[in-house]
């Protein structure tokens, strides 16, 4: 299978960089990488906005995958989590889309595409960016943790490493990204909360499913949770 060879674009400013991946991702081959040091629209999941100052990690990546898969999202988790370790801070993965160290937000994941065609993945990854006063109790920085500036492109390339590796062993077997997603989450044997349109669901998590579907013990029975339909609350940490 054929290594992934990185084509970047550097960018000082841009509104949102998957949006501006998603307008040449149609022309662009795979592994074209959007990075910018700034977005003035960055968004999460279910448009939510997302805060991208100078110092932090924007950075979209064009992907064409044999098929389309929701689970793919998880790469760019594992890449952002194995990354992080190589700077010493031990990051979980809050089912599905989201990268933690010690309870609070570190990085996001956002997949987008055109079924068939193309998958942009967003990664946003707070490293040397100030973290609004706002967001201080839910967020953090490499640099908060480990107390220093860290060289962004350093950064880039690793997460770019691991995004490559894991990309290539998803078009393999995409089972082996489940287990490993299983192994480095925060949810598992946690008491949950799953907020979505028709109310709540409250119990423990106790699987990732080979489907990347999350299944909750309601004390009454087991639910499944597929990826997209809800948003996840851990209640309490260990």
């Amino acid at each position: 299978m054929r290594v992934l060879e990185w084509k970047i674009i550097r960018l000082d400013e841009v509104d949102s960089t998957n949006e501006y991946a998603k307008g040449i991702a149609p022309s662009s081959p795979e592994g074209t990488v959007v990075v910018a040091k700034r977005q003035t629209a960055g968004k999460g999941r279910k448009g939510r906005f997302w805060a991208s100052p100078e110092g932090g990690l924007w950075v979209s990546v064009i992907l064409k995958p044999n098929r389309s898969d929701p689970r793919l999202v998880f790469v760019g988790a594992l890449a952002v989590v194995d990354a992080l370790a190589d700077f010493g801070i031990r990051g979980w993965i809050k089912w599905p889309n989201d990268v933690w160290v010690g309870g609070k937000k570190i990085a996001g994941i956002l997949t987008e595409g055109k079924a068939g065609k193309f998958v942009v993945m967003g990664i946003g990854l707070n490293v040397n960016n100030e973290i609004p006063s706002d967001l201080r109790e839910t967020a953090t920085s490499m640099r908060a943790i480990l107390g220093k500036r860290l060289e962004l492109n350093e950064v880039t390339n690793r997460v770019l490493d691991h995004l490559g590796r894991w990309y290539k062993i998803f078009q393999r077997n995409p089972l082996k990204v489940i287990e490993a997603v299983k192994e480095r989450t925060i949810l598992i044997n946690r008491e949950v909360k799953v907020i979505h349109s028709d109310g709540e669901i409250s119990g423990t998590a106790v699987d990732i499913l080979e489907d990347g579907s999350l299944l909750i013990d309601t004390g009454e029975g087991k639910v499944r949770v597929v990826y997209g339909d809800v948003s996840i609350r851990p209640i309490r940490y260990g």
